[in-house]
């Protein structure tokens, strides 16, 4: 992975499990800031107001300069750190997960406790999905259109998206690519179109590549 690129999560997502009668609701959502992680926090204790604990941990900056978690009401050690550790493992930061319980009637033990909230943090990252933000460029291509097909199934070989395309004389097309794939695109382009396309740099910006 490049020196630039990071790991968080794609979209909020959460699941849920049974264990030994207690109900586990990992939730994992991206995050801006702190802000945003404690906002995040307190609608999963809304929505889940009487469940027994909400537990949690975030990771907030590239280089995970904030890390809070907290146990809520569980023995020390056996919730909030579990949750912090599968996310330290899967590499993930500017994201925040909690799980919830509702307590079923039988103990778990420390043991048991530490297990099942691993279990339901990497619930919500799987979730919630990791990709990596790599640097990734946006293009606007025009290619003639009586070389379309050709383009077109030269570019289903590419590791880019086609996020737009209008037919008119020529196809235009908008295309998002990983920076470092940036000028295998276009020397495809140039390739597939005997150097009739005509392409624009139109954005530059990080954005999750589900490579992780």
């Amino acid at each position: 992975m490049e020196a630039s690129a990071y790991k968080t999560l794609r979209a909020p997502g959460q699941d849920e499990f049974i264990e030994k009668k207690s109900r586990f609701i990992g939730c994992g959502s991206p995050v801006a800031d702190e802000a945003a992680a404690l906002a995040f926090l307190a609608q999963i204790r809304a929505q889940y107001k009487d469940a027994n604990h909400h537990c949690y941990a975030y990771i907030v900056g590239r280089n995970a300069g904030i890390m809070r978690y907290n146990d809520d009401g569980e023995p020390g050690g056996t919730a909030g750190l579990p949750i912090m550790g599968v996310m330290r493992v899967r590499g993930v930061v500017d994201c925040a997960v909690a799980v919830v319980r509702y307590f079923g009637g039988v103990l778990l033990g420390a043991g048991g406790l530490t297990r099942a909230y691993s279990k339901g943090a990497a619930a919500a990252l799987d979730a919630a999905r990791v990709v990596v933000m790599r640097r990734t460029h946006r293009y606007l291509a025009e290619v003639p259109y009586p070389l379309w097909d050709r383009t077109a199934h030269a570019l289903g070989t590419f590791p880019c998206v086609i996020e737009g395309q209008e037919f008119t004389d020529r196809v235009t097309l908008t295309l998002r690519v990983r920076e470092a794939d940036a000028p295998g695109l276009l020397a495809l382009l140039a390739r597939v179109t005997d150097g009739r396309a005509e392409t624009l740099l139109e954005e530059e910006f990080y954005d999750g590549w589900e490579d992780a």
